[in-house]
């Protein structure tokens, strides 16, 4: 059965959102997820759960991979 991985970008706010990407992100955090939905909800609470608290304006982008 496939999967979705929830992939949870910390990137530093000088960095647009189109660049912010698994190379560019201060800290990246993975999880799994069984939807969709779920995968859009997990990713700030993964970033959360790691200690991230939005400091110096970084940002959290969530994204949703297949795993196989």
């Amino acid at each position: 059965m496939n999967q979705i991985l929830v992939v949870a970008l910390i990137c530093a706010a000088s960095v647009q959102a189109p660049d912010c990407s698994r190379e560019t992100a201060i800290d990246v955090v993975t999880g799994p997820a069984h939807t969709l939905q779920e995968c859009l909800i997990q990713g700030p609470v993964l970033a959360a759960n790691s200690g991230f608290k939005g400091e110096d304006g970084a940002y959290v982008k969530t994204r949703c991979e297949q795993k196989h």
